[in-house]
């Protein structure tokens, strides 16, 4: 993630899946009418939604996703609201994680996350794919879909939980300027053991499969599907 703030320190670097993300969560707290006085926000490489939160009159506290990686609680005082973005696919222990954010909350506290799921970027799996049709290596790792993320939140004891997904539709005219994006906004591969480099026949034979699924326009349609988990502490 250090990386990725880097680059976001470029005038011209990606950031579009968190501009999605922020928007939508100022969006539903504005629609509920929740004005939180006490915020963590966690895994926003971008600070765009603490900056809100605070114009808005919160005190707000921001973390690194490495801080729901750890078996120790989360710190601080009760939060109201407790936001993660782009985070809970990357963390090692999931269920653990949810309930470190529970037990962080406030009563009456809100809990929402959003993230990229499993219907994202079919084309750029299938690009990984070809490049090694006999026996591919493992370079993305696993994202979580609705039924898992609705089975989490029961799991740990949030109330009135909803999980709802949208698309984002992004174009892209090569392989290498999606994957420039993803390393834009961190969200490359986080496996423990990446995967070796792909040689040089291995990524022509990627970007071409990547190439075949361009429009008329010479774009591939690559879809983020973003999973937003609401979950309430009663």
């Amino acid at each position: 993630m250090r990386r990725a703030r880097v680059r976001q320190s470029q005038r011209d670097a990606a950031r579009y899946v968190f501009d999605d993300m922020v928007e939508d969560v100022l969006e539903r707290l504005e629609f509920m009418r929740f004005e939180p006085k006490r915020a963590l926000v966690v895994g926003d490489i971008t600070s765009t939604l603490a900056l809100s939160l605070r114009g808005r009159g919160a005190h707000v506290d921001e973390r690194d996703v490495a801080s729901l990686d750890e078996e120790l609680p989360i710190g601080g005082p009760p939060y109201d609201l407790i936001v993660s973005l782009a985070s809970l696919d990357r963390v090692n222990d999931l269920p653990g994680a949810l309930l470190h954010i529970r037990n962080a909350l406030a009563p009456d506290g809100l809990f929402i996350a959003s993230l990229i799921g499993a219907g994202s970027l079919a084309n750029l799996r299938s690009a990984m794919i070809a490049a090694q049709p006999e026996r591919p290596e493992p370079r993305m790792h696993p994202l979580v879909d609705n039924a898992a993320a609705s089975a989490l939140l029961q799991r740990a004891l949030f109330k009135r939980q909803v999980v709802d997904s949208r698309s984002l539709t992004v174009a892209f005219p090569t392989m290498d300027k999606l994957i420039s994006d993803l390393r834009d906004q961190g969200l490359g591969n986080v496996l423990a053991r990446p995967a070796s480099a792909l040689g040089k026949d291995e990524l022509q034979r990627a970007r071409e499969a990547f190439l075949k699924g361009a429009n008329k326009h010479g774009r591939v349609l690559e879809v983020f599907e973003v999973l937003t988990l609401t979950g309430w502490k009663d």
